[in-house]
């Protein structure tokens, strides 16, 4: 689609939900530009487009904002329909998958990368990453617990491995789908930070075989641009995203409130805004920053609250 606006992702290259986004670039052989920001607070030339949303990666196109992977892969998916990331069907399993994937799946892989790592995480990270959790981030109990988390570790891939055994090279068949992708940012992770990785994948040939399969889509096309560069495209385009309401909202919400929306879990800082769409999967609502100008900030609803703003 070259007559498109430029597809910009703002991530680091250590991210693994940023490597969800990139092998979906692969997948679909999408040219990119590559906005690095750093791996902690702050960042003043993104903060201005997301209105305080600081959870990775954030993907722009023009002056639309799009948080969180679930509401960036319905864009790119939208966008770039071949080939589908939903090539046997079961959208709405493969879709839900993320919530194993994201969030148990990843805590446990979290805890064990950090555990693992210990003196070698940086204060500064820790420090930031307490803030945005809102909670403690405890390396030494993360230590501490390292046998139970590789215990469950081994349980989640082992999943992997009964599924890839009853089917084909793929999680869903014969071609790689959403599954894949949400599945295999964890193993990424571990393979990028832990140089047990081999070992703890060793009874597991199905899954090596298929994680090397995922290694080799690539990252299709990729440019870079400074946060500058990216902040001034949002400056000076309009979003592009029509009014819609939904007559079905179970809160009778509609184009024009005043709302805040917020993730459930981690990083609950409020974006506020007036909506512009939304439906049971999406919500997009309008701000002005003096920075960035009008911008229009997409989020998915599972996941994320809408309350009025007060």
């Amino acid at each position: 689609m070259p007559d498109d606006p430029a597809i910009i992702l703002h991530h680091f290259d250590e991210s693994p939900f940023s490597e969800k986004i990139r092998l979906i670039f692969g997948l679909k052989s999408i040219a990119w530009i590559s906005v690095r920001i750093s791996r902690i607070m702050p960042r003043p030339d993104l903060m201005p487009l997301t209105g305080g949303y600081r959870r990775t990666p954030v993907m722009q196109i023009g002056a639309d904002i799009y948080c969180d992977t679930q509401r960036i892969i319905r864009e790119l998916e939208h966008r770039f329909p071949a080939p589908s990331l939903f090539p046997g069907g079961n959208e709405g399993l493969a879709r839900a998958s993320a919530m194993w994937t994201d969030k148990s799946f990843f805590q446990n892989t979290v805890n064990l990368v950090f555990g693992s790592l210990a003196d070698k995480v940086p204060q500064s990270f820790i420090e930031d990453r307490e803030k945005l959790r809102g909670a403690k981030f405890d390396i030494a109990a993360m230590t501490a617990a390292i046998p139970q988390m590789r215990d469950q570790y081994r349980a989640h891939v082992g999943w992997i491995e009964t599924q890839l055994a009853g089917g084909g090279p793929w999680l869903c068949g014969v071609a790689p789908s959403l599954v894949d992708i949400n599945v295999y940012m964890n193993i990424w992770y571990v393979r990028s930070n832990l140089p047990v990785a081999d070992e703890m994948l060793a009874e597991f040939p199905n899954v090596r075989a298929w994680e090397a399969r995922m290694r080799a889509i690539g990252h299709g096309t990729r440019t870079e641009m400074s946060t500058a560069e990216a902040l001034e495209i949002g400056r000076i385009s309009a979003p592009q995203t029509e009014e819609a309401g939904n007559a079905l909202d179970p809160n009778a919400r509609k184009v024009g409130d005043l709302v805040d929306v917020r993730p459930d879990d981690y990083g609950k800082i409020a974006v506020r805004g007036r909506i512009v769409s939304l439906s049971a999967q999406s919500i997009a609502i309008r701000r002005h920053d003096d920075i960035a100008g009008n911008i229009v900030v997409h989020f998915p609803r599972a996941g994320f609250l809408v309350t009025p703003a007060v």
